[in-house]
């Protein structure tokens, strides 16, 4: 190879690697938003003067946004130019994260988590600009890099917001203010790092395909979330479930008689595609069940309940979840290079059985710390590696200029699965509490139940197998290890012509 060669080489792979960082620390800061304010959730109510019902909106507020914003701007982003809708995104996280740090009202506190919620795009965006500028060898394993930073965010914003509220006067709008700075770093990191786009598909936004997905998937998430408080049969409940169905079938009839729809019907029901999505929920579900799960286990004072080990928020987050977030990250690149000579199928299928090992384990032994530690480090690999095959899948098959929404849709399942997850835990464990406790104790819940909480997560993990095996036989994994072959022999044919 020539010197020029070389050096064209070398520079073309630095600027891979700049935007995949770049990428990597948007996704990263976008996927702490959802788990950030779990651990002050008592600290907002206490701070504002509101009630449990209420400030669940904080959490609500923030899924709802994604679930309207994250499938219309990963569209917007195939029309009419990925980088700047990237741009405009982290701006209005930043401005939604200032709004939540510095405002003493809880609607303008919601107000501004829907504005974070919005943020969420940012990944299929990511995932998009990543298919246009990564050659295709490299591409697997830097989509399981970007991927990976949402595991590891996620259980992240658990730690900092733990380290960030420790102290006799903890303030819950520092985590925020972290939120504020690592959405800046992102934006300037996106602005100065990433190419701006060369591939728009142009073309009409589908106003009412957006609208009518909307409300469907707010007619659905509403009652997941709010359901508890609700109660599963009251109205409320049962009509938003039977509203969701009508509005589903009012989508999907509108997509099919529209020119330019949202979302290509044929491609949503694509079968690697479905399948894909199906893994999504199941993993965001198990994902979620290990965070809220474990950190609930382990600040149970063990002399009133006989179980758990009276950690702190910050105990809990540092030593119990910190681990597993780690590992998630180190698997990340792992993830990346068996999807790339494996084929996303058979990670997948390995993150379902690392997973249900992981919660089986903590299911059987969840009295010994180094148990609970270790099987939460298990899930954490298998959540990242899930996370690194599921956009491997997309990208294997749909069309380019279906990318953006394609992944968008697989995030909504996703946060769907979270939304599921969390809304399980909090059933579960209010079901059966603990009986004869000490006068002035709350409720608080039984043993089992938490196990009980984690053989659910560790069947949801199982399924992804059935999924995998099912779903993912032939097209995904055949049309990964072909763009892969094929770059390989480009970068051969490359080498030996300037021989």
């Amino acid at each position: 190879m020539s010197s020029d060669s070389r050096a064209t080489s070398s520079a073309g792979s630095r600027a891979e690697t700049r935007t995949v960082f770049a990428l990597s620390l948007a996704a990263m800061v976008v996927s702490m938003m959802q788990t950030l304010v779990v651990p002050i959730l008592g600290l907002i109510q206490n701070d504002l003067h509101t009630s449990s019902a209420n400030v669940s909106w904080v959490t609500t507020a923030t899924l709802l946004s994604a679930a309207v914003f994250t499938p219309l701007l990963g569209r917007f982003g195939d029309q009419h130019g990925k980088k700047q809708t990237l741009v405009g995104v982290l701006i209005v996280m930043v401005a939604g994260s200032v709004l939540a740090a510095v405002t003493h009202s809880l609607p303008w506190l919601i107000t501004g988590r829907v504005l974070q919620g919005a943020a969420t795009a940012i990944f299929p965006l990511a995932l998009s600009v990543l298919r246009e500028e990564v050659r295709p060898a490299k591409l697997p394993g830097a989509m399981a890099m970007v991927s990976g930073t949402l595991a590891f965010g996620s259980g992240l914003a658990l730690v900092a917001t733990g380290l960030l509220t420790s102290g006799d006067n903890p303030d819950y709008r520092s985590a925020f203010w972290l939120a504020t700075g690592l959405a800046a770093l992102a934006l300037i990191a996106v602005v100065t790092l990433v190419p701006a786009t060369r591939e728009t598909t142009g073309g009409r936004t589908d106003v009412l395909g957006a609208l009518t997905l909307a409300a469907t998937l707010i007619l659905l998430l509403l009652p997941i979330t709010q359901g508890h408080e609700w109660g599963w049969s009251s109205t409320r409940t049962i009509g938003c479930f039977a509203g969701a169905a009508v509005m589903a079938a009012l989508w999907t009839l509108v997509e099919l008689k529209v020119r330019e729809p949202l979302v290509d019907m044929r491609m949503f029901a694509h079968r690697p595609v479905l399948f894909a999505n199906i893994a999504g929920l199941l993993v965001g579900f198990g994902s979620f069940a290990l965070f809220i799960g474990v950190s609930y286990l382990v600040q149970m004072p063990s002399k009133v309940t006989g179980y758990g080990f009276d950690a702190s928020v910050l105990r809990a987050s540092v030593e119990y979840l910190l681990p597993s977030t780690i590992v998630s990250l180190l698997a990340a690149p792992v993830g990346g290079q068996l999807v790339r000579h494996k084929g996303p199928r058979l990670v997948l299928i390995l993150a379902s059985l690392v997973g249900t090992a992981g919660f089986a384990w903590i299911a059987l032994d969840h009295d010994h710390a180094y148990s609970v530690i270790a099987a939460g480090m298990c899930v954490g690999a298998a959540i990242s590696l899930g996370y690194a095959a599921m956009p491997a899948v997309i990208v294997a098959s749909v069309p380019h200029h279906q990318t953006g929404i394609a992944n968008g849709i697989n995030s909504i399942s996703r946060s769907t699965g979270s939304a599921i997850g969390s809304a399980m835990i909090t059933t579960v464990l209010a079901s059966k509490s603990i009986e004869h406790l000490p006068p002035g104790v709350p409720k608080l819940p039984a043993e089992s139940q938490f196990g009980l909480t984690f053989v659910i997560a560790g069947a949801a993990f199982l399924l992804v197998s059935l999924v995998a095996w099912l779903g993912l036989r032939t097209l995904a994994a055949r049309r990964t290890g072909a763009v892969a072959d094929a770059g390989e022999a480009a970068e051969a044919e490359a080498v030996t012509a300037t021989r």
